[in-house]
């Protein structure tokens, strides 16, 4: 999954009233800044690199209308994507938003063009992933619609984007709330919340050393339970009044001099005390539905081995004493329930953040996870002695790569094939490499092996063919290696790790080239590889392993067969009318879907009204519940439901809305699901941003089979087990789509 967050976000508003301004929108890029070199109002890059690779510049010549268009276009090697950004900082009355652009893209490869959005302070954000705009095509309007959330809603964010090679255009953006253009609609003005105007320690936590005792480390385990219980539990903090960040770095130097668990108590007493009085809730009670799956764990606060009996009780009166519907720091998605961390400062501009704003991104993980994990019970280790061991790591990280690795490290520990560090973060960039090789390499029958080709360049075919076992890369085994780096690769399940090793960490390298030990027909060679800038190798052949062929077409002997990544709901009528008279369908779901198909496609092959999926779900009022609802059945088409058997395709890469897709369409009893163990990440993903610009994400919901089998970490479920051979790759054969033939034939 791949998103990116252009600007830090801004905090969310208390209250509003009218303002007499109208908005101005440079939407048709006609009003240049003075020197020519931009639109007015356009923010056109964000880092030097980007900038250097994907230059912005006006073009009179190519253009929607009027006289002129604006054009992104990849030159460089330094970043992944190129942009350009138009901030509206302005709040509206309203209830749905629209923005529509023009765009011309030529080659565009290895990635997409698109238009993007995103409301701060909402959850609200698209950036045409899984629909952009590939190849070279001509000018053509193109949509994004989005619920406003007017309630929430604090900046919007517009543009365009390019990821990967080629070059785009774009020309003609408007912009519209409740059809009405945003020229026209009167905004409102926004009072920041008391948390938002705390600044004192925006720049700086002012904690750069912190020397570390049994004693100490024991008052940072406290200190960091203690405050994300009260972050999510305190009414006055819920309310927007008090800035967390703020507060634990007011509290932290007097938990650090603490000598005893007495003085640490009064420290903590003192500060809870400064936060405000906690009113009497006669009426609250704790949930006791029967639809329990995950009850709160509240770690050391209430076992009397630490705390004070006087502080232990202050933090029993906040628990049974709040009544707290909404948070300023966190909501559940409206429809889904998925956590929606909101107010959170990412802190781009410490690419080395001090000691305390370290120790703020342990603690902020840490009680995200703790409170808003459906899947916490699933972590193999204790989650509360996390905290102990990783406060060494990150106060002792000697710079930003050592904090970006003992956060990916931190990250890993939840097994969650959706948390990594995602976007382009250039200290973990530069630590993995930015050259690669340019072949294909996947682990099967527990050995490294070719596969095939990005490019045909450097000799590479030559050098490696599918089928070769890699051994060792520059002098050190492949096991070891595997060792060295699963504990910074983030995944669900063991496959899903071995799926990302050989891109994430293995074939990478700052070098130009890897001296490979190889093996062929029982002989072992050596070769020199070298290798090309990332952004120079066509990736896209991963997500498009035929890029010629369509999403669908009739296989031989007569059967049909799909690919979900280039699946399109506004084609189904013409499946329908091509699959008819097929023998079977393969559904080849070794991909992401380009659009979501269970109420689409879903019903065309249901052939009976069978449930097949239930989901579990935070809480605001009580942090750490989760409660599962009841299962969830799509009933099939009134008409035109396909009879034939199908066969669903699985392996790795399947993932998230794959496997949701798969677990829909295999409900049906004439549906067959063959392949290995899939990604193991199913729910939506609940974005988290952490000091440093690091962003990462969590399976925010739990997803269930009707019989209570979770498919985070263990997959979809497999009728007929297959994995891919040595000799079948070598052979160039598709093992699993053969098989899926020989089950429709037989």
């Amino acid at each position: 999954m791949k998103c990116f967050s252009p600007l830090c976000l801004i905090f969310g508003l208390l209250s509003c009233r009218p303002a007499v301004s109208q908005t101005q929108f440079n939407g048709d890029l006609e009003t240049l800044s003075a020197d020519r070199s931009k639109p007015v109002g356009w923010i056109t890059y964000f880092q030097p690199e980007q900038l250097k690779s994907y230059p912005v510049k006006i073009d009179s010549v190519t253009k929607q209308q009027g006289k002129y268009a604006v054009s992104i276009e990849k030159t460089g090697e330094a970043a992944d994507f190129g942009v350009i950004d138009y901030v509206i900082p302005k709040s509206f009355k309203g209830s749905k938003i629209e923005l529509r652009g023009y765009i011309k893209t030529e080659n565009v490869t290895a990635g997409y063009a698109g238009l993007w959005m995103r409301m701060d302070g909402s959850e609200a954000f698209d950036n045409m992933q899984g629909r952009g705009i590939t190849g070279t095509t001509d000018w053509k309007e193109y949509v994004i619609e989005l619920p406003y959330n007017e309630t929430k809603a604090v900046n919007i964010h517009l543009g365009a984007l390019l990821v990967g090679k080629g070059k785009m255009w774009v020309d003609n953006f408007r912009l519209f709330i409740d059809g009405q253009p945003i020229q026209q609609v009167k905004a409102v003005e926004r009072q920041l919340a008391r948390a938002e105007r705390d600044t004192a320690f925006n720049k700086g936590s002012k904690i750069d050393t912190v020397l570390l005792g049994k004693q100490q480390v024991s008052n940072l385990v406290m200190l960091g339970q203690v405050w994300g219980f009260v972050k999510y539990h305190h009414p006055n903090v819920a309310n927007g009044d008090v800035n967390m960040d703020a507060e634990l770095f007011r509290v932290m130097p007097a938990v650090l001099k603490a000598g005893n668990n007495a003085e640490l108590s009064a420290s903590l007493a003192n500060w809870l005390k400064s936060l405000g009085p906690v009113p009497k809730c006669i009426a609250c009670v704790p949930y006791k539905g029967n639809n329990i799956k995950l009850e709160p764990n509240y770690g050391q606060l209430f076992n009397g081995t630490i705390l004070s009996k006087t502080l232990t009780d202050e933090l029993s009166n906040l628990l049974n004493n709040k009544v707290i519907a909404k948070n300023y720091y966190v909501s559940l998605a409206q429809g889904v329930g998925n956590p929606v961390f909101t107010n959170e400062m990412a802190y781009s501009d410490m690419k080395y953040p001090d000691a305390g704003f370290r120790l703020l991104s342990l603690f902020r993980y840490w009680n995200m996870i703790h409170y808003y994990f459906p899947y916490k019970y699933l972590i193999a280790e204790n989650w509360n002695d996390v905290l102990a061991d990783c406060i060494p790591k990150f106060v002792r990280s000697a710079n930003a790569t050592e904090y970006t690795l003992n956060t990916l490290a931190l990250i890993a520990r939840v097994h969650d094939t959706h948390a990594n560090i995602w976007g382009s973060n250039r200290v973990l960039n530069d630590y993995k490499g930015k050259n690669a090789v340019p072949f294909k390499a996947k682990f099967v029958e527990e050995q490294l092996v070719v596969t095939g080709y990005y490019n045909d360049t450097l000799n590479i075919k030559e050098l490696v063919k599918p089928g070769d076992m890699i051994t060792a890369i520059n002098g050190k085994p492949v096991t070891e290696l595997i060792k060295k780096y699963l504990p910074y690769t983030p995944a669900s399940n063991y496959a899903a790790q071995l799926r990302d090793l050989p891109l994430a960490f293995l074939l990478r390298s700052n070098a130009g080239k890897l001296t490979l030990k190889l093996q062929r027909d029982g002989k072992q060679f050596t070769a020199v590889v070298y290798t090309l800038p990332m952004a120079k190798i066509n990736y896209a052949a991963d997500y498009y392993p035929n890029p010629k062929a369509k999403g669908f077409y009739i296989m031989d002997k007569n059967i049909g067969y799909l690919y979900p990544g280039k699946y399109h709901n506004n084609d189904l009528d013409s499946i329908k009318a091509l699959f008819e008279q097929t023998k079977g369908i393969i559904i080849d779901m070794r991909c992401y879907p380009s659009e979501f198909m269970p109420y689409t496609f879903g019903p065309y092959i249901k052939t009976n009204n069978t449930p097949f999926v239930k989901f579990s779900t935070g809480s605001i009022g009580r942090p750490g519940l989760f409660v599962i609802g009841e299962p969830i059945a799509i009933p099939p088409a009134p008409s035109g439901v396909y009879k034939g058997k199908i066969v669903i395709i699985v392996n790795e890469t399947s993932q998230s809305q794959a496997e949701y897709t798969t677990m829909c369409f295999q409900s049906s009893p004439n549906v067959t699901v063959i392949g290995s163990t899939t990604a193991g990440a199913d729910g939506n993903v609940s974005s988290i941003a952490l000091p440093g610009g690091i962003s990462t994400m969590i399976s925010g919901i739990g997803v269930y089979y009707p019989d209570g089998t979770e498919t985070q970490r263990k997959g979809v479920k497999i009728d007929v087990p297959i994995k891919p051979t040595i000799a079948g790759i070598k052979a160039g054969s598709d093992e699993l789509l053969d098989r899926a033939k020989d089950i429709l034939l037989k």
